[in-house]
């Protein structure tokens, strides 16, 4: 069977696109289209490697490295965590799309190529719309907004946390937690109020500042104050924690 290796690397190209949009769509990434082409455009050009005089158990192992450098360029590295789920949503995706194609019985040759090519969106589609319904509600990400006392725009991507249900005790309003450095530059904190917490070894008191509001999904909640925090650290590539009640207002 010929190979015409322009159609290879566009194939894998698009392929590797469609794989990362996916991961990017099933966890609620931030990532920037560029750095998608750019985890794209290197995917493509590791496929070269099946024409190095290796055997098959180094290609096995150059291959899985090509694809670990694939998601560091598109997502980066924030924590093993993060980068484990990134791979496993890639992998998934990989099998899931590979196993359709085979259960419907396409071989890869030059004349199937194109109907490859419709049928793979699809199947991803499907794929991730299923995978959503079946995610656990308490452990999702959201993309929020939120807008400061100065006008200031914040967008963040924010983890819905069961154990966030901190509140105001006089102001009655629910507490979401981001690390004090997000405020750097864009917003003078003067008159920042305490709310006492209690955490597993100590009572201590947390720093929080009025906003205006925050907005979720299109919709827009007031009843919410932002806890600064100097050791919070993003959980999951999300950089803000979510009160529970949340949930209850959805």
């Amino acid at each position: 069977m010929k190979i015409y290796l322009d159609l290879l690397l566009l194939l894998n190209f698009i392929y590797d696109g469609l794989l990362l949009l996916t991961v990017s769509a099933a966890l609620k990434r931030k990532v920037k289209f560029k750095r998608i082409l750019l985890g794209s455009l290197f995917g493509s050009l590791s496929t070269l490697i099946i024409l190095l005089p290796f055997n098959k158990y180094l290609l096995f192992i150059l291959k899985i490295i090509a694809g670990l450098i694939m998601l560091l360029l598109t997502f980066s590295y924030h924590n093993f965590k993060y980068f484990l789920n990134n791979l496993i949503y890639l992998y998934m995706s990989s099998v899931i799309l590979a196993g359709f194609l085979v259960y419907l019985k396409i071989e890869f040759n030059n004349l199937s190529y194109f109907l490859i090519l419709l049928i793979a969106p699809f199947i991803l589609y499907v794929y991730l719309k299923e995978q959503k319904n079946l995610k656990e509600i308490v452990n999702y990400h959201k993309n929020i907004t939120i807008t400061l006392k100065n006008n200031h725009i914040l967008n963040l991507t924010g983890f819905i946390d069961s154990g966030n249900t901190l509140k105001d005790p006089i102001t009655h309003k629910y507490i979401i937690l981001i690390n004090k450095n997000k405020l750097k530059g864009i917003y003078n904190i003067r008159s920042p109020m305490y709310v006492p917490i209690n955490t597993v070894n100590e009572h201590s008191l947390l720093e929080c500042i009025s906003i205006k509001n925050i907005k979720i999904d299109n919709k827009v909640y007031t009843n919410y104050l932002l806890g600064l925090s100097d050791d919070f650290k993003d959980i999951e590539g999300s950089e803000c924690l979510l009160n529970y009640h949340l949930l209850e207002e959805e």
